[in-house]
């Protein structure tokens, strides 16, 4: 018969203990999730032996979990019958904590950034108990022997391990807890933290609650029964292949999942093998989520599992930022764990898991694009502004980003949208670059005066009308080799020989007009030129190719930023009357202050037309009711 042994904790076993307790757990309700994780993973084990040790085969095969509560005592219980532990076990399993047993090893957790991904080897979670109890027994008999064992700490210098009573294998965890955490023995604490990190673990977690049920016999009188019930769900369906779930488990899945009722716009449910194994099961929503606004730095979409354990569910570490909306769960073997389980390292397995991810939503959404155009569009209208984001932030997907674009255009009706690829396709042989036009709306831009060339020689114009484009166009260089051009920006590009003969014309005839009023304006502009982008407007305002365009100023200063107001170029149009005759007033003196005038009203002109402010209203008011008047006065 064995003996009672007193032991202590290895060699800088002691600090291991206090960093685990105080430093790498920041929520100390995850006690649970280790221990009925350990539960679960002795549970395995025993299993796998059944299959090949004809003894153990013949024990009990109905695998549970089972949590108690002592409130008298203070005492939380966590047991399995699983494959147990025997004495020798005990010692090597919970007497070390790193096997290591160095300090180099603790200093090393203390200063490295991979400090998680190194303790997570060495299997710690038992000790996060600590955390919440004063002292913890462990009373094991392992499967195939009769003989059970007691190991008992209260987390300081020592252990005790004797022998003990235990009628069948498996393994009791009996906590005894701190005056600060018997919250944790009212059942709808444990409840939450099943339901929260341990739904879906493949063993049913049992615990005996009170209810209040009908009396035999009547409607009206109710006892108290103790009922054991069933915790976690244990419906994993991502664990299962498609072809056993049916339409109606993945709906139910998604409401669980998301509080989403509407029927998502579609599933992605897949097995990786190979040098990265996991499983997933994604879902796009079909409209923006009611929470996605307001999650702040947090992304909450993908849940992380390991084994079917909940590890979290901020999980940018899985999915880039612009792909937030997506929901689902990803469950992996591979992936090294810290000691809490609660930060995942960005290492090799795990960036293959993310590049594997979004290869697949990107491919599942390219597929509805082609397939289901209609439903697409609707699906984009209402994400569009969030997958846009991609194009600024995930350089490695950008050109396939920019494949599921939908913008309106010169050539769509209100309201439908086309592809980046339709339009380069529709392009004529003499255009060069995709022409794009930034605003609040369709309705605005078409009136706009930066259309006119482009649209007399019948090109197609993209409408940029959501406030992310704006961000995004400076890091969308081209698409298929075509350059993006913005209307409001830079210059036009060179036209036919025929073209820049008569432009160089117009300068050399404007050119005394040009530099008067590039000096009455001189304050106010960067430099005045002849436009070759105008037909019918007298003049525009327009940003340099790398100033900040009047449309990204006005949605800075919306949101209450500070912007420097870059000087704009304004163009004149050669062809218009009005330049035509100012440019003869100018050079005589006798007219200057007429022509003063009109110049103003051209600059005037040109900022309402940018959708600005004029500075003087008043003035521009009073002269345009004078010329109203002269006209009247004609007619």
């Amino acid at each position: 018969m064995a003996h009672k042994r007193n032991m202590q904790f290895r060699t800088e076993t002691q600090k291991l203990l206090h960093l685990v307790i105080h430093s790498l757990y920041s929520n100390a309700e995850i006690f649970m999730r280790e221990l009925l994780s350990n539960a679960s993973d002795a549970l395995d084990k025993l299993r796998f032996l059944m299959l090949s040790d004809k003894a153990l085969a013949s024990e009990s095969n109905d695998f549970a979990i089972r949590i108690s509560v002592d409130k008298s005592k203070k005492t939380l219980t966590i047991s399995d019958n699983g494959i147990g532990m025997n004495e020798d076990e005990l010692v090597e399993n919970l007497g070390t904590i790193a096997r290591s047993g160095t300090g180099n090893f603790i200093e090393s957790l203390k200063d490295d950034k991979d400090a998680p991904s190194l303790i997570g080897q060495f299997g710690v979670g038992f000790y996060s108990a600590f955390m919440v109890a004063s002292s913890v027994s462990v009373v094991t008999r392992k499967a195939g022997t009769g003989q059970a064992f007691r190991w008992e700490s209260s987390g300081e210098g020592t252990f005790t391990i004797d022998p003990a009573e235990r009628t069948e294998r498996g393994t009791d965890i009996i906590l005894t807890l701190k005056d600060d955490c018997i919250e944790y023995l009212e059942e709808y604490r444990i409840r939450s933290i099943v339901k929260k990190y341990s739904d879906f673990i493949e063993y049913p977690v049992r615990m005996d609650v009170e209810k209040s049920v009908p009396v035999e016999g009547s409607d009206e009188k109710y006892e108290k029964q103790t009922i054991t019930e069933t915790l976690n769900s244990q419906k994993a369906i991502w664990m299962k292949k498609p072809a056993e779930i049916s339409d109606e488990e993945y709906s139910e899945f998604y409401k669980h999942i998301s509080h989403d009722y509407e029927k998502p716009f579609d599933r992605i449910h897949y097995s990786a093998e190979g040098a990265t194994e996991f499983s997933a099961l994604l879902y796009l929503p079909s409209r923006m989520p009611f929470d996605l606004l307001m999650q702040g730095d947090r992304m909450r979409g993908v849940q992380l599992y390991v084994r079917r354990v909940f590890i979290m569910d901020d999980a940018e570490a899985l999915m880039p930022r612009w792909l937030r909306f997506v929901k689902g769960v990803v469950d992996s073997s591979d992936l090294p764990l810290n000691v809490s389980r609660e930060i995942l390292q960005q290492d090799r397995i795990l960036a293959k898991i993310k590049s594997n991810l979004v290869k697949k939503i990107i491919d599942s959404m390219k597929s509805r694009l082609e397939s289901d155009r209609a439903g697409y569009t609707e699906f984009f209208k209402s994400l569009g502004s969030i997958i846009k984001e991609g194009v600024a932030i995930d350089y490695e997907n950008r050109d396939k980003i920019l494949d599921l674009l939908l913008f309106e255009s010169t050539a769509t009706k209100p309201g439908e949208l086309t592809t980046l690829d339709a339009y380069v396709s529709a392009m004529p042989e003499d255009q060069k670059e995709i022409f794009v036009l930034t605003g609040d709306s369709r309705a605005e831009l078409e009136k706009s005066p930066y259309l006119e060339a482009v649209r007399k020689k019948s090109y197609e114009v993209l409408f940029f009308t959501d406030p992310v484009d704006e961000w995004i166009l400076p890091q969308m260089p081209e698409y298929k080799g075509k350059k993006f051009l913005s209307l409001a920006k830079g210059d036009l590009p060179e036209g036919t020989e025929e073209e820049k003969k008569t432009q160089e014309k117009q300068r050399e005839d404007l050119k005394g007009l040009v530099a008067w009023m590039g000096k009455r304006f001189e304050d106010k502009i960067k430099e005045v030129r002849v436009s070759s982008r105008l037909v019918t407007s007298p003049s525009c305002l327009v940003a340099d190719e790398y100033d900040m365009g009047a449309h990204m100023e006005q949605l800075m200063k919306a949101m209450r930023q500070d912007v420097p107001k870059a000087k704009r170029i304004l163009e004149i149009n050669p062809g218009h009357a009005l330049v035509m005759k100012l440019n003869q007033l100018q050079a005589d003196e006798s007219r200057s202050d007429l022509a003063g005038e009109i110049a103003d009203a051209l600059y005037a002109n040109a900022v309402i037309a940018e959708g600005g402010k004029i500075e003087d209203p008043a003035s521009f008011g009073e002269f345009f009711s004078k010329l109203l008047l002269e006209h009247a006065e004609r007619s």
